[in-house]
């Protein structure tokens, strides 16, 4: 991968189905690492190649790279009738109760499928999967988007969508690390406080990250969360807490990948954009993602960028060229495959 020294470490979404002119031209000053599409920018195959082919484009970068929420059940970017609609991973957890190989095989078959969606469009970064774990009396923010309670049921199927998604081409996002799966509110409208003991989070939360940064390195990105966890740092959100990333993150679960942040114009964070974007750097993440498209606030959140660190342009770096060539693979084949492992 080509990087100027002048890319900023920022993903920038755009507003809709087709780039403006003034957003290309924004674009082309701003050199951001990448962009990433939401529902409003899918409304077909042709169209989402055009749109991916016009983005790289913009800034002069024929692999930018191209990223998209395409996880299953809930969260997807792509849909029906003119993508595949993939099933929420927790029922592929729910598969891991009666049959943990079953359910890994679904893992890896579920993200092969969706790989394969992605590299016909271009989109070449999977903000999947969803390593949270799926705890009870929680929000429901995570929820069936998460495979399971336990840490490491959670591991084995990430570990195997992870392996789906490479042979597909497509690099993995872990997310939320170091974990999101104890939020009792939604982090889009306020900002999450984790309190439990750190010795309780070693063994739960932060279990599946941990298991994942030990068995895949750098072929594998991951994503930070807009939560506190008091028992590190009580007054700082994950992604924008030094202490937790450095500690934590890069510390005690050991990942060593390209660290994004999660959305900053989610109301879990506080200040401007600019704001937002900084703190999120200075405190270790290697890029931010701002998603939803809107023109001044993609001006004032430039305004709070820098160009990527030594560090991150490694990381990136290093990362696609663990990614692989492409394996083949029957579509039609696998999704039958995979029907039949989750019908029991």
């Amino acid at each position: 991968m080509t990087l100027p020294t002048s890319t900023k470490a920022i993903v920038f979404g755009c507003a809709g189905p087709k780039l403006t002119e003034e957003e290309r031209a924004f674009f082309r000053e701003a050199e951001p690492l990448g962009f990433i599409l939401f529902r409003r920018n899918c409304e077909n195959p042709g169209q989402v190649r055009r749109l991916v082919d016009d983005l790289r484009d913009s800034v002069g970068r024929a692999d930018a790279p191209l990223l998209i929420d395409q996880e299953g059940g809930r969260v997807l970017r792509l849909r029906a009738p003119n993508w595949w609609e993939a099933p929420a991973a927790g029922r592929i957890g729910d598969v891991a109760t009666r049959d943990i190989d079953l359910a890994s095989e679904a893992a890896a078959l579920c993200a092969r499928l969706i790989a394969a969606q992605l590299q016909a469009l271009g989109i070449t970064v999977d903000c999947a999967p969803c390593i949270d774990l799926r705890l009870p009396g929680m929000h429901e923010i995570v929820g069936d988007r998460g495979y399971h309670a336990d840490p490491a049921i959670v591991s084995r199927l990430g570990e195997a969508a992870c392996a789906g998604f490479r042979a597909g081409g497509v690099m993995p996002v872990i997310k939320h690390i170091p974990g999101h799966g104890r939020a009792l509110v939604d982090s889009h409208d306020e900002l999450p406080v984790n309190n439990e003991p750190l010795d309780t989070l070693e063994a739960s939360d932060f279990a599946p990250f941990r298991a994942l940064a030990a068995s895949q390195g750098d072929g594998v990105w991951g994503m930070t969360c807009h939560l506190v966890f008091t028992a590190v740092d009580a007054d700082r959100p994950a992604t924008q807490s030094r202490k937790l990333i450095e500690e934590v993150i890069r510390g005690r679960i050991g990942f060593n990948g390209v660290l994004a942040s999660d959305d900053i114009s989610m109301k879990a964070l506080q200040g401007s954009l600019a704001e937002r974007t900084a703190a999120s750097l200075q405190a270790g993440c290697d890029l931010v993602l701002h998603c939803n498209g809107d023109m001044n606030e993609m001006q004032d959140a430039l305004s709070g960028s820098r160009p990527l660190s030594e560090a991150a342009h490694a990381r990136i770096t290093r990362s696609f060229a663990a990614l692989g060539p492409t394996e083949d693979f029957s579509f039609d084949e696998g999704l039958a495959r995979l029907e039949k492992i989750l019908a029991g």
